[in-house]
């Protein structure tokens, strides 16, 4: 994983810090020195190094001669979605929205050619793929990412395109990059899209954009149903109405969040009097 930098002010030891942390997932919660340096791409001596500097840091614990995330790796990613101001805006929606279909909810943004979840509100059903803040999977293959690449420029969805996924996930093959392009082409004239079980089977979904101030897309909602137990009629024609009104809603209160007269400074060393 190291070695990518090119800049002359590219950081290789932060780069390979970023990439031992991002060798844990959902299959991968405990890791030892020789899996960590494998996965990661590093000599044993790095791995051990990086591992025990985060540890100091608090980011990951040693169990029993193996090594875990700690939950202060949240912070990393809580930072980002605190500061757009989603989480606080999205969370009553997407709850709203969960109790009325009783299906499971998320919003994802885009990163390169995959999504990532950054919000979620689910419902105790089994389902075919594990989900949570931070997962990823390859955009085209799902509803959420069609709607954010369907909101790219023609060469803005090429260079996307082109990257590979993070996601470890082999690519989708059910059709062509023209098949595709047409689809997100109306994708983006009807404003919702729909994944029936391209991910993974029994796994059908619907999407909309979600909006900021600028009426830009910025991230995509969705509602998440088992195939065997929604039909895609039933999906398009109960879910997907309270869906669009609930992005709506929360890309409404997103445009009113930015456009806030708040302006924070930081604080002054000295004692006010």
């Amino acid at each position: 994983m190291a070695g990518r930098g090119a800049g002359p002010d590219f950081v290789e030891s932060l780069a390979r810090g970023l990439d031992v942390l991002a060798c844990f997932d959902a299959n991968h919660r405990t890791m030892s020195l020789s899996e960590v340096a494998t996965a990661a791409g590093l000599a044993r001596p790095t791995a051990r190094r990086l591992l025990l500097t985060l540890e100091e840091l608090g980011f990951v614990r040693s169990v029993e001669g193996s090594f875990q995330l700690t939950p202060k790796v949240l912070t990393l990613g809580m930072a980002y979605v605190g500061a757009l101001g989603l989480w606080d805006i999205a969370k009553p929606h997407l709850e709203e929205l969960v109790a009325r279909t009783g299906e499971s909810s998320s919003m994802a943004q885009l990163d390169g050619s995959d999504i990532v979840y950054v919000a979620r509100v689910s419902v105790p059903k089994i389902i075919a793929l594990r989900v949570d803040i931070g997962t990823r999977f390859p955009a085209a293959q799902t509803s959420q990412g069609k709607v954010l690449l369907a909101a790219l420029s023609p060469d803005e969805l090429a260079e996307t395109l082109a990257l590979p996924s993070r996601a470890g996930l082999p690519p989708y093959i059910g059709r062509t990059a023209d098949q595709l392009r047409d689809e997100l082409t109306e994708i983006r004239a009807r404003g919702w899209a729909l994944a029936d079980e391209e991910l993974a089977p029994g796994v059908r979904s619907v999407a909309t954009p979600v909006r900021d101030g600028t009426g830009a897309v910025r991230a995509a909602m969705n509602v998440t149903v088992h195939a065997a137990e929604t039909s895609t009629e039933k999906l398009l024609r109960d879910h997907l109405p309270l869906l669009l009104r609930t992005a709506g809603d929360v890309s409404a209160e997103w445009a009113l969040w930015q456009s806030r007269p708040h302006h924070e400074v930081p604080q002054s060393n000295q004692s006010s009097a």
